[in-house]
């Protein structure tokens, strides 16, 4: 394990993208094809849309309600562990899939137990990305994030293919070997150490940059399990009492709220778009490739937003760019009900892909702002975790609207206004937050005084007036008091 003081935005960090890339194929894409195969179940079980719908739902469920176990599994044991495990579990869901006889075994093969094999998988992969990366961050999480576009681009006509040749027992027999690929990304996760990231007390102190007022805090603050003391002689102390801090923080609380939003928007559609699209005399090539257009524009989103959030000009704007890009889904979402043609759900899917792999590739990178870079793993296991909730209850819920009203509108409007009240809430937020920063910022000036900052971790204490040295070592004993409590 590398020791770095930063991350060295290159290198293997190249090869820590590429396995991400292809995490993003074999579980988002995958999860995404899913919705390919809806009309095949519901035709062959006999059920409605309601009921149907249920297996997307548990998928990405389960892949975001268990992304803090991945991130456990990462922190405390291995990322390259924690991949190829999630690979093996995956892989079981779907091959045991394909021997479905009824609705509840799709459930838990299909929902349960591939889903936790993605969730092993998915935010470790992306987490590892941020720890190699600093100042090409955006750009390195557009390139990996666009690993979801390109798998649904190829992959939805490919298994539309498959259901056709083999039926789609055949179909997920396949994907369930595709998806052992995850054991090979996850070799290439090698683990790299940051100044920066709180690891296991030993480890810890044993730093020459950690201060000693530091160094006394863990000691008399880490409480260790009696597990864990057993095995304290292979310095194996699991002593997290930092790694949730950032769960108090008002940013991370207001960036929280609106994921539950955006999150219960962006579901629908695309478990409903095929089955939509069939409803109003789309054939099921035309479906399947719009499917493909959304999923190739993601690409573009991903990437470009990347590279213009890195540009000099945005990088300070991030958060805006990000909550432009959900509200601008939103938007798409309530233009929908009025495609009814394929030429005029083309250039749908070229919008709502665009912007959907924007704001896609924005999250981890909002989140390491918010939170910071050795926060990371941690804030994106919660973040999502926050997914499975909406990705769980959303897509049944607008089933139960299209088999009560006889209609899609329904359905796809409250996923619009979902995802534009997620970017409004974002938008008010920032904006009280600059309105108080020019407030203290005018004060400061009225009083023409000369503003000292001093830094203890994570908390910034700023006094006006000239301090003479009795003043200065006053206020550092009163930060150390407050520190320790």
């Amino acid at each position: 394990q590398a020791r770095h003081a930063s991350p060295p935005d290159g290198g293997w960090g190249w090869m820590i993208v590429a396995g991400c890339f292809l995490v993003t194929i074999c579980t988002r894409a995958v999860t995404r094809c899913i919705s390919i195969f809806f009309v095949e179940f519901q035709a062959y079980f006999g059920q409605d849309y309601a009921r149907t719908a249920w297996i997307h739902s548990i998928v990405d469920c389960a892949t975001m309600l268990c992304a803090p176990l991945g991130s456990l599994i990462s922190n405390h044991v291995s990322c390259q562990v924690g991949i190829m495990l999630g690979g093996l579990l995956a892989s079981t869901g779907l091959i045991l899939s394909s021997f479905a006889t009824s609705l509840e075994h799709l459930y838990l093969s299909l929902g349960v137990l591939t889903g936790l094999g993605f969730a092993l998988c998915y935010s470790p992969a992306i987490a590892m990305v941020g720890k190699y990366f600093n100042k090409k961050k955006a750009l390195a999480y557009g390139i990996a994030m666009s690993g979801s576009g390109i798998g649904t681009f190829i992959l939805a006509p490919v298994v539309q293919l498959l259901i056709e040749q083999f039926s789609w027992r055949g179909a997920l027999l396949i994907l369930g070997g595709f998806v052992l690929n995850l054991c090979v990304c996850g070799a290439l996760m090698r683990p790299i150490a940051l100044k920066e990231d709180r690891k296991t007390a030993p480890e810890f102190l044993e730093q020459d940059y950690v201060p000693e007022a530091q160094k006394r805090d863990l000691k008399r603050m880490s409480v260790c399990s009696p597990l864990i003391k057993v095995w304290s002689h292979e310095c194996l102390c699991y002593c997290s009492w930092k790694e949730y801090d950032f769960l108090l923080m008002p940013g991370f609380m207001v960036l929280a709220v609106s994921v539950l939003f955006m999150a219960y928007g962006c579901s629908p559609l695309f478990v409903y778009l095929v089955p939509y699209a069939l409803s109003v005399g789309v054939s099921h090539h035309q479906a399947a490739f719009l499917m493909s257009i959304l999923g190739v524009i993601d690409i573009i989103g991903n990437i470009t937003f990347g590279w213009l959030t890195d540009r000099r000009c945005l990088k300070k704007h991030r958060h805006f760019c990000y909550l432009f890009a959900v509200g601008m889904d939103g938007l798409c979402c309530l233009f929908l009900p009025v495609l009814q043609k394929f030429p005029l759900l083309v250039p749908f899917s070229f919008t709502f892909g665009y912007f959907d792999g924007a704001y896609v590739t924005l999250i981890p990178v909002v989140t390491a702002d918010v939170v910071g870079t050795s926060s990371l793993s941690s804030a994106l296991g919660v973040v999502y975790f926050l997914h499975a909730i909406p990705y769980l209850v959303s897509p049944p819920v607008a089933g139960w609207l299209v088999d009560t009203t006889g209609s899609y509108t329904a359905s796809f409007l409250l996923s619009g206004f979902s995802m534009i009240f997620s970017s409004t809430l974002l938008c008010f937020a920032s904006l009280a937050k600059k309105i108080k920063r020019t407030h203290l910022r005018s004060l400061t000036n009225d009083t023409g005084t000369k503003e000292h900052i001093w830094t203890n971790g994570a908390i910034a204490y700023s006094v006006t007036a000239e301090l003479d040295q009795k003043d200065v070592e006053f206020l550092a004993a009163d930060t150390n008091s407050y520190s320790n409590r």
